[in-house]
This record gives C-alpha cells, sequence and structure tokens, in this order.
C-alpha cells in the first residue's frame, strides 16, 4: 500500500491505495472534483523527496505528498 497525504489547505484525509506509480494516482484523483484544482497546482514529494515526472516507480510503504502552494510572511 502506498500512503497519499493531503498538506496545507486541501482538507482531505490520506489515503491508502495499491498503486505502483504516479499516473495511477492522478487517474483516481482526477475524479474527484474537489481535487482537480488541486492536481493542477500542487507540487508532489515521494518519501520527503520532490519529484516532477509522474513516473516514478511506487512501492509498497511509500508515502505521496501532495503540497499545495501557500503564502506567508
Amino acid at each position: 500500500m502506498v500512503r497519499v497525504e493531503f498538506l496545507g489547505p486541501i482538507q482531505k484525509e490520506a489515503l491508502e491505495l495499491e498503486i505502483t506509480n504516479l499516473n495511477e494516482l492522478a487517474t483516481i484523483l482526477q475524479d474527484d472534483s474537489e481535487m482537480q484544482e488541486w492536481l493542477a497546482n500542487s507540487a508532489v514529494a515521494v518519501n520527503d523527496t520532490l519529484v516532477s515526472s509522474r513516473e516514478v516507480d511506487l512501492k509498497d510503504g511509500d508515502k505521496v505528498s501532495l503540497l499545495p502552494p501557500v503564502c506567508g510572511g
């Protein structure tokens, strides 16, 4: 299982999914109308390392974090 966490203002509980890459996760989340806007603007980290490709292979025990843009001071 891969744990998917939603950080910052994304008000969604963590998910545990049987997925093998970020493309599969994107397909699942695109079906959620609340997530569509966040998907276009969020950074993604796998095991606390930022990634830029959806082709990243995932394995059992990995953690994916969606990091929405935030502003602060």
